[in-house]
């Protein structure tokens, strides 16, 4: 009682078999012990007596009378209670780990601590990223909630030394067990009927959580289990929830790092410029932050940039190891792919990538998934991408302990090492190299370097910018090469005479403006895909060509001067096929009547035909292996040429998914007689041509997803279009006044109409009142371009300036709405729109409401362009964490990353789920149809730290 007064500490009595009334009032045995002592020691009787007065005050328990007297009962009710009065132990704790608390209450809000049956979560992600520590967080703060708790931290570390009966035996509370199969066997008896909870940290083999948790059924109702790993595969297989981690943000990351780096004597200038050298060059990897703070807090200005400069050329070693506990548990072949990608492919479209490591033998498609499952890489928006500190440990595991002697590297692409190399002579055997990616073009007029001349006899893979090439390639037997990928060259040839390359899948040539000849391919037995493109003097493709019976993708672009190519109708696998810019190699495409009527006789002499002045083409294809076909900027619709001369053009291809006919000159007559018997063709280009409408009555693509009609500026008319329309752009057709009813159209979820002034609306109903009628409005997102003005009233008010935001969101926004419509009015073409959605503290956002428009918005008017989205909400479910403490929806326009002028005016609104319902449920895979397959996608999950998500619009890309 004293330490309740002096203190504050709580005090519960508890009345066992004994009634309060007889303690206050100390009667019967309280009474006659006092009596006994009291003539002794009065004063401290009578504190006695007042202390005792005083708990009988206090409210307490009395056994008897609680949970009908039985005992266990009780004590479980006293737990609970004293539990909840003392509140989670690890509060304060929590509020000094920077970025805990938000990423613990996501955590517990997937935990469903208050659900029943047993749940198993995961927590994944690059190792330093902090799963160690919010497992930890969540286990102090949970823990007493649980009839049972074990951690079993560092398992990777602790099976390899003492084996898994000894995990098995912390986790039984060191209950003895011989064997793993007994630790089961005691693991599912012991915890079967009671509520536990175990974190099993750093698991990184399937065995270990067999031991430790084998299975849901040997846990008790309520029971939670909390699994970190780098390798989300393991979760996957074991059917655990996976909750991958979120690194710092820019702000909890400059919090952390200044933790541990205090500022000092550090005049604030420098201090906060140098801080943030730190943090960027960290990523927001918590371990890189904590290590390079604790050894920056007690240095000077001066000794901070030395370091700073220091880690860009070695990285730190404490993070390093850290970071290559992933790299080291792969197999050989997975880590030749993740240094691959780590040195050279960081950044590249993922397609792109993967045909050269396929080339290369690595097996990329399986692999690159394990890479992803285990942290090392990601992909996003199609490219392959890594964290900073990840790519640094790859560049550091290439050059290792010699970063000066490149000859000893496996990988060559920075430019000191190729410098180094240049200086080597030719009696030196380089055995150690294998890839070699160099730009020449990037050394000054004064630093080129000379060729190099030292034998790298075992190179697979060359991808070389700028000159010069040929004494490489002239001067090995590179027998081992898989993929030549040379661009901007001065070379005439690339080299000379026959050369045996039994392993070259890929060969590109990028805009060699010398080159007059092709190799002879009788030594190229495997290549698999030629590009050559922007090779203006070249004249001809040697005749060994046509015999390369493996090639998959060939590709010829702006290569005018080309009179000479062999037949090629022996190259039954082609899938795809590209001649743009290059007319007179359209006369090859005569193929039909040779492949299906020439004997091998015939198709043996591997001759070439001269190509003459072309009239008209008549083009049919009927491989079965053929997938893309690009003729663009060929000319096949001459104007002087008379309608009596003029063939039928024809397409007939069974396989064929794309089709490039832009620039082609195609007029009404060519699209009215054309035969089009195209079953699986998704995309059709026909941009820059000249007809004036468009019949897809006549041109049968019953599948066609996305149709690019652009800068046909005599065409007035569309007629309806493929019910499995996507995409539609028909921007600056000037001239257009009509397209067909889109009411059936369920797929199509973005169209651009920019640059066209004379649109009328489609029949029955307005265009953007039929998309948000279709698969998207539930599903995905919509994106609508037009020149003219619609409605103010779409999305309730719009407002003057470049920013709009709706606050105060409802807590289950996500399931009371279907999305949010965006209404965008602005001048510019090429607008970036942003949408975060976060948790905002402050009643005061960085965004602030612009004043509301008092105009009236005219229904057209020059220059403006009108831009309407829609993003709904389901279609970011497993993209991004829908929290519902978010409560605000940011809104800000944007152009190449820059705000915009106040000119502009922008709007948005909700949409409750009872607008629109989608009455029909869609059992088709929807993931064909919003798929873009371009550049760059129009909507980006551009960044989701699990904090906010923040989606990038961008409606012209």
């Amino acid at each position: 009682m004293k330490c309740k007064e002096t203190r504050g500490q709580i005090v519960i009595p508890i009345f066992y078999n004994v009634d309060p009334s007889e303690v206050r009032n100390q009667k019967q045995k309280y009474g006659e012990v006092f009596a006994k002592y009291e003539p002794e020691y009065k004063n401290k009787v009578e504190s006695w007596r007042k202390t005792l007065v005083d708990a009988c005050n206090l409210c307490g328990w009395e056994p008897k009378n609680v949970a009908n007297g039985h005992e266990s009962d009780v004590i479980k009710e006293i737990v609970e209670e004293i539990s909840l009065r003392l509140g989670p132990v690890t509060s304060n704790a929590n509020e000094k780990l920077i970025g805990i608390e938000a990423r613990a209450q996501r955590l517990k809000s997937e935990l469903q601590i208050k659900s029943g049956g047993v749940r198993m979560i995961g927590i994944w992600g690059v190792g330093g990223g902090g799963k160690t520590t919010l497992a930890s967080s969540i286990y102090d703060e949970l823990s007493r909630e649980f009839d049972g708790c074990c951690f079993i931290a560092n398992i990777r570390e602790e099976s390899r030394r003492r084996g898994l009966e000894e995990l098995q035996e912390k986790c039984l509370l060191k209950m003895e067990a011989n064997t793993v199969g007994r630790g089961r066997c005691l693991i599912n008896k012991r915890f079967r009927h009671r509520k536990v909870l175990i974190v099993l940290d750093d698991v990184d083999q399937r065995e270990q959580l067999e031991a430790l948790a084998g299975s849901p059924d040997w846990f008790g109702e309520g029971s939670r289990i909390i699994i970190t790993t780098r390798d989300e595969h393991l979760l996957k297989a074991h059917r655990v929830v996976v909750h991958e981690i979120s690194l710092l943000n820019a702000d909890e990351a400059i919090e952390l790092f200044r933790k541990h780096a205090p500022q000092g004597s550090m005049p604030m200038e420098d201090y906060e410029q140098l801080s943030k050298e730190v943090v960027s060059y960290a990523g927001g990897l918590p371990l890189a932050l904590t290590i390079l703070g604790s050894c920056l807090c007690d240095k000077n200005i001066q000794q901070w940039r030395s370091a700073l400069a220091r880690l860009q050329q070695i990285p730190d070693a404490n993070i390093l190891e850290k970071l290559k506990i992933s790299f080291d548990g792969l197999a050989n072949v997975q880590k030749d792919l993740f240094l691959d990608i780590a040195c050279f492919f960081r950044g590249w479209k993922k397609d792109r990538a993967m045909e050269i490591l396929d080339a290369c033998g690595f097996n990329p498609v399986i692999g690159v998934e394990e890479l992803r499952q285990k942290a090392l890489i990601t992909i996003s928006d199609g490219r392959f991408n890594m964290h900073d500190q990840v790519q640094e440990m790859g560049h550091y595991i290439v050059r290792g302990e010699h970063p000066k002697n490149p000859e000893r590297h496996s990988r060559v692409w920075k430019k000191e090492d190729v410098l180094t190399l240049c200086a080597m002579d030719a009696t030196m055997e380089l055995d150690k190299i294998e890839a070699i990616q160099i730009d020449y073009s990037s050394f000054g007029v004064h630093e080129e370097p000379p060729p190099i001349v030292a034998n790298i006899r075992n190179l697979r893979y060359i991808r070389w910018k700028g000159d010069p090439i040929n004494h490489l390639v002239n001067n090995f037997p590179p027998r081992e090469l898989c993929c030549l990928i040379l661009r901007t060259g001065l070379q005439d040839h690339l080299w000379n005479g026959y050369k045996y390359l039994p392993n070259l899948k890929i060969m590109e040539l990028w805009y060699l403006d010398n080159l007059i000849m092709t190799p002879n391919f009788d030594g190229l037995p495997k290549l698999e895909r030629f590009i050559l493109k922007g090779s203006p003097h070249l004249k001809e493709i040697h005749s060994s060509f046509g015999g390369l019976d493996r090639l998959v993708c060939l590709c010829i672009v702006k290569c005018e001067g080309i009179k000479k190519f062999p037949s090629i109708t022996r190259l039954q696998k082609i899938e795809t096929l590209s001649f743009a810019g290059c007319p007179r190699l359209i006369e090859f495409l005569k193929i039909q009547q040779k492949m299906d009527n020439l004997g091998d006789e015939d198709m043996s002499s591997g001759g070439a035909w001269e190509s003459p002045n072309l009239n008209h083409i008549v083009l049919c294809f009927l491989g079965r292996c053929l997938r893309d076909l690009c003729l663009g900027l060929c000319g096949f619709g001459d104007e002087d040429i008379g309608s009596a001369v003029r063939e039928r053009l024809s397409f007939s291809c069974q396989y064929l998914r794309k089709l490039d006919l832009s620039g082609c000159n195609l007029g009404d007559e060519d699209m009215i007689f054309a035969v089009w018997e195209l079953p699986n063709l998704q995309e059709l280009d026909l941009s820059h041509n000249k007809f004036s409408r468009l019949d897809f009555i006549l041109i049968r693509t019953p599948r066609l997803k996305i149709l690019n009609m652009s800068d046909c500026i005599r065409l007035v008319e569309l007629s309806e279009l493929p019910s499995s329309i996507a995409i539609l752009k028909a921007n600056n057709c000037s001239s257009l006044e009509t397209f067909g009813d889109i009411s059936n159209c369920k797929w199509l979820w973005k169209v651009s109409f920019r640059g066209v002034k004379k649109l009328r609306d489609p029949p029955n109903g307005t265009l953007l009142d039929s998309m948000l009628k279709g698969n998207a409005f539930n599903d995905y997102r919509i994106s609508v371009t037009l020149q003219h003005n619609i409605p103010k009233g779409i999305v309730g008010r719009l407002l003057r300036g470049n920013a709009f935001s709706l606050r105060h969101l409802p807590c289950n926004w996500y399931n009371e709405f279907c999305g949010i419509l965006i209404h965008v009015v602005t001048f510019k073409v090429f607008p970036e729109i942003h949408i975060i959605i976060k948790q905002e503290v402050d009643e005061v956002s960085r965004f602030e409401l612009q004043r509301e428009s008092s105009e009236e918005l005219e229904s057209e008017y020059d220059g403006t362009k009108t831009y309407v989205g829609y993003v709904s909400f389901n279609s970011l479910r497993g993209i991004a964490f829908l929290n519902s403490t978010y409560n605000v929806i940011l809104i800000s326009l944007r152009q190449h990353g820059f705000p915009v002028g106040a000119a502009d005016r922008i709007g948005a609104a909700l949409v409750p789920k009872n607008d629109q319902v989608q009455t029909t449920k869609i059992e088709t895979d929807c993931s064909e149809f919003w798929d873009e397959d371009h550049f760059r996608p129009t909507f980006t999950i551009k960044q989701d730290s699990k904090s906010y998500i923040n989606i990038l619009w961008r409606p012209n890309h």
